[in-house]
């Protein structure tokens, strides 16, 4: 198989450590419902870092890995997966670290009214006055709910968080990448 671009895949987890003497190991989940990682049959492995200052992306293309995914089960918080080829706990902890790749065209079919929030980056976000906010360049969760982050996609800027709440958003358009909230310009 042919390794895919870093832009097709979403980064899932990371490697936290080993768990077992079998070779299984431990990933701490980017999302608090990981159920792409849980479905997943394959996965890509990375060892280096996210955004690693002086590191080519073609360094980083290069040290992508696949591995078949043989058990994935949710373990106190995290996920626990067994991956073939990797037999014992040295060769699991050879892995901490490492950064958790799937293709976004793995994940399992959204519900009608659900999406993934990968899919929001890029999407153009107004408010109900029909003035323009900014794109979606990022989504994160502060542990209470979720925040989007307004920008421009091009430079990373950052202009506005908005709290990603039912009393925010007014609707998601996701194939027409368009977000309507409830939200000022100037707040």
């Amino acid at each position: 198989m042919n390794t895919p671009s870093l832009n097709d895949l979403i980064e899932l987890g990371a490697v936290q450590d080993a768990q077992g003497l079998q070779g299984q190991i431990k990933v701490r989940p980017h999302s608090s419902d990981p159920v792409a990682l849980l479905s997943s049959k394959e996965l890509w492995l990375s060892l280096i870092p996210r955004r690693s200052a002086g590191v080519a992306e073609s360094h980083e293309q290069a040290s992508l890995k696949l591995y078949k995914v043989k058990q994935a089960k949710m373990h106190s918080g995290t996920v626990v997966i067994a991956l073939d080829g990797i037999t014992d706990r040295d060769q699991a902890e050879a892995l901490k670290g490492a950064r958790i790749l799937v293709g976004r065209d793995v994940f399992p079919k959204a519900d009608s009214n659900s999406y993934y929030w990968v899919d929001l980056i890029g999407c153009t976000a107004v408010n109900l006055q029909g003035e323009i906010l900014g794109n979606v360049i990022d989504v994160n969760d502060n542990g209470a709910h979720g925040i989007i982050a307004l920008g421009d996609l091009e430079t990373k800027i950052v202009k506005q968080l908005v709290p990603f709440v039912k009393e925010a958003v007014q609707s998601v358009d996701l194939p027409n990448k368009l977000i309507t909230l409830d939200w000022q310009a100037d707040w």
